[in-house]
């Protein structure tokens, strides 16, 4: 199968290139803008999402717009998951198959199509600001690419100047600007906690009264760790309050879709690079001018992001393949919508070393994950198997990660079914159960099709994602 073939049987909903009924109709004609601030391994971690965190501006944002309850991210690791929300495609068609950065080095495949060229080329000003992690840099053809990533950045007022003057700097132009910031991804020391940023007052946590998630047992290194990642998710807070104030002071809000998610789910065991709860169910939330506010539980995913801003900006999507995903403007000001049951996720690699495709998919009552390498033990990725919270579990075998054992964790069954009204935590695998073969028959059944229907290089064979092109 060459590439060509491949583009070709990539299915999915195409963006549409029509304003949706219940935006402003005086936003018609007009330029149309997109802010997109992209948070790093953050979890559910916020105010507005039911939890202690000091978080105003997000919150804020979360009132004026349209905040998802139920959003999921296609994978569960960094370049992968940028690449999903800037192409529409899941990895395993995009190519982005795990990192992009320094030895991983994997990248999109030739002809794939992103959100900064598609939008380049239809007169938008492009620029990305802070963290990029993605490539090859021909695909991803910034008109300015701003404060260049380096290790540990979190100056966010530094973002927050640089994006203002870039959209400055545009004139009359239509901009796209992506902000993406290192916070709260863990740091070498502290998240970065260990000096003051400019205009950032820091929100300290006491180990002793904070939320600790299910997936995580219940020791005092797991509770420090977790003061640490919530003050870089509090700091993460200020720096999109000065965006947003910024964006206001151009005069420009008003024509701007503003689209706050996170890439995945929070650096902590049990969460990043699974395909749980915890490693997938991230914020969302989308504020677009002319729109109703309003709390949505349809059930939406970050392949369906790409089609959003295509719709918004009236930009055609690629012709060669299908996207994935469906624009979520129909639903910005409204509180459901019962056909979105379902997302899909796909996994194949963190690092280079940590080779472990999965494919799930995942209703309101049901989450299923293929686990394509089954025989090999649980990857760890680096930064996780290097943290205080990982370092204390691992001293005695015993500890669990919430309620589930190590030896579950490490070492996971080929299929694995979980009813998720009666065990949200995902601990009893009933893939098993004869109770359950009609549910998983159906569910199996559906992801099947998923992955033929995105031809997805896995599918023939369960270890050798090349055996379908007929390779030795």
């Amino acid at each position: 199968m060459d590439r060509r073939d491949l583009l070709k049987g990539m299915a999915g909903a195409a963006a549409a290139s029509v304003a949706p009924a219940g935006l402003s109709q005086t936003r018609r004609g007009r330029a149309r803008n997109v802010l997109l601030l992209i948070s790093d391994d953050q979890g559910l971690d916020l105010g507005c999402y039911g939890l202690p965190i000091r978080t105003p501006r997000i919150d804020r944002l979360a009132r004026e717009g349209t905040r998802f309850t139920q959003g999921f991210a296609a994978v569960s690791s960094c370049s992968p998951s940028r690449a999903v929300i800037n192409s529409g495609l899941y990895t395993h068609q995009n190519g982005m198959y795990g990192l992009q950065h320094d030895i991983h080095h994997q990248s999109l495949l030739p002809g794939i199509e992103t959100l900064p060229s598609l939008l380049r080329r239809a007169g938008h000003a492009t620029a990305l600001v802070g963290k990029k992690h993605v490539g090859p840099d021909s695909a991803f053809p910034y008109e300015a690419e701003l404060v260049p990533e380096r290790s540990g950045i979190r100056d966010v007022r530094e973002l927050a100047i640089a994006a203002s003057s870039f959209i400055r700097s545009t004139d009359d132009r239509p901009f796209f600007v992506t902000i993406a910031y290192s916070d709260p991804h863990r740091a070498a020391v502290d998240y970065g906690n260990d000096r003051p940023w400019p205009g950032v007052k820091p929100a300290r946590y006491d180990p002793r009264k904070v939320p600790v998630p299910s997936h995580l047992p219940d020791l005092p290194a797991i509770r420090a760790d977790l003061a640490e990642y919530y003050e870089s998710v509090s700091r993460l807070d200020s720096g999109v309050g000065m965006v947003l104030d910024d964006l206001a002071a151009t005069g420009r809000a008003d024509d701007t879709l503003v689209i706050f998610l996170s890439d995945n789910g929070r650096p902590f065991p049990g969460a990043k690079t699974n395909l749980y709860d915890a490693g997938l169910h991230l914020p969302l939330i989308i504020r677009a001018p002319g729109s109703a506010t309003a709390v949505n539980d349809a059930m939406v995913s970050w392949v369906d992001i790409a089609p959003t801003i295509l719709e918004w900006t009236g930009v055609a999507a690629p012709t060669a393949y299908a996207l994935s995903g469906r624009s979520l403007l129909p639903l910005l000001g409204r509180r459901a919508d019962p056909h979105r049951d379902a997302v899909f996720a796909s996994h194949d690699f963190h690092e280079i070393n940590q080779y472990y495709p999965m494919r799930a998919i995942r209703t309101r009552t049901h989450s299923y994950i293929l686990n394509l390498a089954s025989p090999l033990d649980y990857p760890i990725a680096g930064d996780v198997a290097g943290s205080p919270a990982w370092k204390a579990i691992s001293t005695d075998p015993a500890i669990r990660l919430g309620k589930r054992t190590q030896a579950a964790y490490l070492k996971r069954d080929a299929e694995e079914l979980y009813d998720l009204t009666r065990d949200p935590d995902e601990l009893g695998n009933v893939a098993a159960d004869p109770v359950y073969a009609g549910v998983k028959r159906a569910l199996a059944e559906r992801l099947h099709a998923m992955r033929t229907a995105t031809k997805d290089p896995w599918l023939a064979g369960q270890t050798d994602p090349y055996s379908h092109m007929g390779r030795p």
